[in-house]
């Protein structure tokens, strides 16, 4: 007996506990390949075999990106600094205001010979240094602005200089953190895509959603391609971490989703049993699959409705392998 065969002996032994010599199983095969194996209710129930019904499923192609969660601190100066730009501004127009309202009441005085024309024209001074004053201001609110809008894009400059300010205190509070993800080269987000999925750690079943913010109007150094902010409430990601994140695009494909446990993997194939009538399994190669959070999606291999093995396909596999030891027995 060769030394694979003698494996694949003990796989059939090792499975015995489950198949006792008074179950009945076969396997029909063709050009040594298994084609169907049938084994009876009493065996299935005590092998452990399980089975799910397929049902339709979209999903979206997606392409992966990289990102970072960005601390707000530097947002949160600028907000400081134009508010005391704010708070300058309206001091000075109040003081130009009142130097009008003085201004008026002096050339009143000085048109019926009460006031001198130097106390006149010490008003009018006055009144243009406040005048300059209330502009000077005016332009550095507008400079902080502007160097916001530059940094940090549309909304969250919305944000952060109007009375929404209050939405930056769900990041400082830290209920949300903010994302800043920059797309490959020669890839776009779709109009429509208002929400991509994000893991630290790189695996693709643990990720979380996160909502888009807006456009960024700084790319990344080492990247040439598009950036955005989006937002995310995942109390995991913290300021400063490397995010991995996979971004859908924008048409969907229909076909089903089965679950991790249904995939098995045998000679660098995958496949799965499909239970055809009560008796009855047949083993199909799956060619393409794609990793989402609920199992694995398959868009031509199978159909809505099939049935799939969840729990026992590795002991159909031994199955299997018990018409090809003969043939090796000769080898």
């Amino acid at each position: 007996m060769s030394v694979k065969a003698a494996l694949l002996l003990f796989v059939l032994v090792y499975s015995a506990g489950y198949l006792s010599a008074d179950d009945e199983s076969t396997v029909t095969q063709e050009q040594g390949v298994a084609k169907q194996i049938k084994l009876t209710e009493k065996t299935q129930q005590l092998s452990g075999i399980a089975i799910t019904i397929l049902d339709s499923a979209n999903y979206q192609d997606e392409f992966s990106a990289y990102g970072s969660a960005l601390t707000l601190l530097p947002l949160i100066s600028l907000q400081h600094r134009y508010q005391l730009a704010q708070a300058e501004h309206s001091s000075a127009k109040a003081k130009y205001s009142h130097s009008e309202q003085s201004i008026s009441r002096q050339k009143s005085l000085f048109q019926h010979g009460v006031a001198s024309k130097r106390s006149l024209q010490g008003q009018e001074l006055q009144r243009q240094v406040d005048k300059a004053s209330a502009h000077a201001a005016q332009i550095q609110g507008k400079a902080i602005a502007d160097v916001v809008l530059l940094q940090w894009g549309k909304q969250l400059t919305d944000w952060a200089l109007s009375a929404k300010g209050d939405e930056l205190n769900k990041y400082l509070s830290g209920q949300m953190t903010l994302i800043k993800i920059t797309l490959p080269a020669t890839k776009q987000l779709s109009k429509n895509i208002h929400t991509i999925y994000i893991e630290p750690s790189g695996d693709r079943s643990k990720a979380s959603t996160a909502e888009l913010i807006g456009s960024a109007p700084q790319a990344d150094d080492s990247i040439q391609g598009e950036s955005y902010f989006f937002k995310t409430n995942n109390p995991k990601i913290k300021t400063g971490m490397r995010v991995a994140a996979w971004i859908p695009v924008q048409s969907s494909r229909t076909g089903v989703v089965i679950p991790k446990s249904a995939l098995i993997w045998h000679m660098d194939q995958s496949f799965v049993y499909i239970k055809t009538d009560a008796h009855t399994f047949t083993r199909r190669t799956i060619g393409h699959y794609a990793v989402t959070a609920d199992g694995y999606f398959v868009e031509n291999y199978l159909k809505p409705g099939e049935h799939v093995v969840t729990m026992g396909g590795q002991l159909l596999l031994s199955e299997e392998f018990r018409v090809q030891i003969p043939d090796e027995d000769n080898d």
